[in-house]
């Protein structure tokens, strides 16, 4: 099987979430038996919903579980600081055409959220800034076209 890179703080809130989520079962459970309760199950909507409920959950559930299996735990804190942009960086770009800047931390896929400022290294930004230096230029294949970014800066510190 096929590990995924992922920062140690992204492993500890899918951790978190996997404790919620099962703590979470007993009171679907709970709302389904009382739902029961209420007679006939073709026609009782709070019986329903909380059998989908517990279908979503459960199916999280299942989708953290796999995601904590093929987990590859990397801790930034003891990573090499080269000065390139490498997996769990915090990186400072410049959109040349624009001249918007903004700033992302490279993460793995299971906890990118863009806007949360948290990147996947598998995305095409990522992966065309991966071993660049501070002021060098890259040229990202956008939907939109050809984008060019100069970075800014890159830091070890995670976000």
């Amino acid at each position: 099987m096929k590990k995924f890179p992922i920062t140690t703080l992204g492993y500890e809130a899918i951790k978190a979430e996997l404790i919620i989520l099962k703590e979470k079962r007993s009171q679907v459970s709970k709302a389904i038996g009382e739902a029961r309760e209420h007679g006939d199950l073709k026609e009782n909507a709070e019986y329903h919903a909380a059998k989908d409920e517990q279908r979503l959950n459960e199916e999280r559930i299942a989708n953290l579980e796999t995601q904590i299996a093929l987990a590859e735990v990397i801790d930034i804190s003891k990573l090499k600081d080269t000065g390139q942009v490498i997996f769990g960086c915090t990186v400072g770009l410049i959109d040349l055409d624009t001249e918007e800047s903004f700033e992302f931390q490279i993460v793995g896929e299971y906890e990118a959220n863009v806007s949360k400022g948290k990147l996947s290294i598998a995305s095409p930004i990522a992966r065309a800034l991966l071993r660049k230096e501070v002021g060098e230029t890259v040229l990202v294949e956008t939907p939109k076209g050809q984008i060019e970014y100069e970075i800014t800066n890159i830091s070890l510190i995670a976000n």
